[in-house]
């Protein structure tokens, strides 16, 4: 049973970003984490936090927010041409099961579908976020999802923007649909 303490003055996320300023705290029980607490700041002055416990009925909360969502969202292959937005995640799991909240503000699209795109030409605001090549906006996206093993429910999601809006449900089962 320990406790570390971390102070990094910059610490890299990837080869590119990095967050200045890490400090945090991680607390050991026979040899597992039972509790985090990081804060940073990226070069611009936004903020990434994390944190994790396991409360009293044996769940382990995480919760994730960053003023600056690309360097995390970019992490993901099935993501194209992501920029701006912050990012609020919250989590609980116990087990193999979770159920999951990710919320992504005020960000843009710039690599997407062709059907994404003549949807989008149905709006002025569609057609200028087109002619200037910076992509859609979006103003929010919110997805409520559940893992069982090796099953993600996306029980919703929903993403709101100027141009376009889109919701939708389904589910990925690891390495088959």
């Amino acid at each position: 049973n320990n406790n570390i303490f971390l102070e990094f003055r910059k610490f890299f996320l990837d080869k590119n970003e990095y967050v200045n300023n890490l400090v945090g705290k991680i607390q050991f029980e026979q040899n597992n984490i039972t509790a985090l607490l990081l804060n940073s700041n990226f070069k611009d002055n936004k903020q990434l936090n994390l944190s994790m416990n396991i409360n009293n009925k044996g769940e382990k909360i995480t919760t994730v927010y960053s003023g600056n969502a690309k360097p995390l969202v970019k992490k993901y292959d099935f993501v194209k041409g992501f920029s701006e937005g912050s990012l609020d995640f919250y989590s609980i799991k116990k087990n193999k099961n979770s159920k999951s909240k990710l919320t992504i503000n005020n960000f843009k699209l710039n690599k997407l579908p062709i059907l994404t795109k003549i949807l989008t030409l149905a709006s002025l605001r569609g057609v200028a976020d087109l002619l200037t090549g910076e992509g859609i906006r979006f103003n929010n996206l919110e997805m409520d999802f559940k893992t069982d093993d090796e099953l993600i429910t996306i029980e919703e999601m929903y993403a709101i923007g100027p141009a376009i809006s889109i919701l939708m449900s389904g589910y990925i089962e690891k390495d088959k649909i």
